[in-house]
């Protein structure tokens, strides 16, 4: 009985001492959200609902899980992020409170003793700016209710260019259910809608975008001061985090890549488990995320701090290739022609460095021009809450899209590889933005600082 009484007491104390969820960032203004449901709901058919998922919390083995991660599109639509969780976005329903509702999992005193507390409805609209807030257990029956006066449901998949999921997801799960209930609703999707709004980013969004490149800045400059002969990938790994969690990022917005030497030349090399030996050169691709959103940078320095000649010319031939592609981001650009323009100005500075020739040129195969052989991969990607992230690239680009520029020169021959990579803003005239411009990037500046 006395203990009845004590854990009675405990959970008295502890609801009053308990704050509410909070996340490492800082609260982002409301407004955002409802402005992305707004553009949303413009674009949908008349009479039409559309729903989105909260990812899961997937397991790894016995009661261990990996850390949660939201999914992207609620999180742009509502700001929510926490697990299951429903966004419902019905702007012709008759019934006014329920144009926009949001089913949340029941917050009470036993998960935040456990978990810490979860949103409560009041939170969540604080969060959202989304009036009408349910638990999950209302939820089909509100459901039912919606559904009878819609004739449209927009389902939401996952149709990303680099997409290739194995994994059933949460909102796989639910779109069965919904269409075995359902089955006589026109079915639409809600995919094409979000590639191109959240391609286009609002000016809170892009004051994300720049503080995760501004955390990025304070982990390169930390590795600066670092970095020497005898020091392991995984150290300097672990010096970006600790630079990343101590500015309220929670963790790199991608797997890092920190690669000595001609592990450079390895484009996805992860392992960052080698030693860095004097002389050599460290390719590093590393971004910090905040609150959901990505930064994307690429750098490479010196070992022993000082380029040889021959790194400094082929750097510097990569930096030109990046800043001329760089001037080419801007309103009504073809994304697939662009990089056409960027393989002609990488394939003049490959002949000038003497890695390819006009012969090589001439008798090239259309398909896989010269230049490939030492630039592979693409220049540029959308970049968001997704380091990859949404824009259909058969569209022109447009003003205040996020794109990377990335060329890099890789010598597997010679025992090194360089990719330098900005982060920029496309504006509505002039030159793109470059949200990384702090970042040193210029020769001069990064040996100046790394023997200081």
């Amino acid at each position: 009985m006395a203990y009845a009484k004590n854990l009675a007491l405990f959970y008295r104390i502890i609801s009053y001492t308990l704050k509410p969820i909070r996340m490492k960032y800082t609260p982002i203004n409301k407004s955002l959200f409802k402005t992305n449901r707004l553009k949303f709901a413009a674009k949908m058919r008349s009479n039409s609902l559309a729903i989105f998922n909260s990812n899961d919390i997937y397991p790894i083995s016995a009661d261990s899980t990996m850390p949660f991660e939201q999914h992207r599109d609620i999180f742009y639509l509502s700001g929510v992020d926490q697990e299951e969780s429903v966004l419902v976005i019905f702007p012709d329903c008759p019934k006014e409170k329920h144009r926009e509702i949001l089913f949340l999992k029941e917050t009470n005193k036993h998960i935040a003793i456990w978990e810490g507390e979860k949103l409560t409805k009041e939170k969540a609209y604080e969060t959202s700016a989304v009036k009408t807030v349910y638990w999950l257990k209302d939820m089909e029956k509100i459901m039912f209710e919606i559904m009878t006066q819609c004739e449209t449901v927009y389902i939401n998949t996952n149709e990303h260019y680099r997409a290739n999921v194995e994994t059933e997801t949460r909102e796989d799960r639910f779109t069965k259910w919904l269409k075995n209930k359902y089955p006589a609703h026109n079915v639409a999707k809600s995919n094409p809608i979000m590639q191109q709004l959240r391609a286009i980013k609002e000016p809170i969004e892009l004051d994300l975008i720049q503080k995760a490149c501004d955390i990025t800045e304070k982990g390169f400059r930390r590795i600066l001061d670092f970095v020497k002969p005898g020091v392991w990938e995984f150290e300097i790994e672990a010096e970006f985090i600790h630079e990343f969690l101590k500015n309220r990022s929670k963790k790199f917005a991608y797997t890092p890549i920190i690669a000595s030497g001609n592990n450079a030349n390895v484009l996805h090399y992860v392992e960052n488990n080698q030693q860095c030996k004097a002389g050599e050169l460290i390719l590093m691709d590393v971004g910090a995320e905040y609150a959901n959103y990505s930064s994307d940078m690429t750098r490479s320095v010196p070992v022993s701090g000082r380029f040889t000649k021959r790194q400094k010319e082929v750097y510097n031939a990569v930096l030109n290739v990046k800043k001329e592609a760089t001037k080419m981001l801007i309103p009504g650009t073809d994304w697939a022609k662009y990089h056409v323009e960027v393989g002609k100005i990488m394939t003049s500075e490959l002949i000038t460095l003497g890695l390819i020739d006009k012969n090589d040129v001439k008798n090239e195969n259309p398909e896989w021009p010269a230049y490939k052989k030492y630039f592979m991969h693409g220049t540029s990607h959308h970049m968001g809450l997704d380091t990859h992230d949404y824009g259909i690239l058969t569209e022109p680009m447009e003003a205040n899209m996020v794109f990377t520029v990335e060329p890099g020169i890789y010598l597997p021959d010679e025992g090194f590889g360089i990719r330098l990579e900005d982060d920029v803003v496309i504006q509505k005239s002039g030159a793109p933005q470059n949200l990384m411009q702090n970042i040193p990037i210029e020769i001069d500046d990064i040996e100046t600082i790394m023997n200081s």
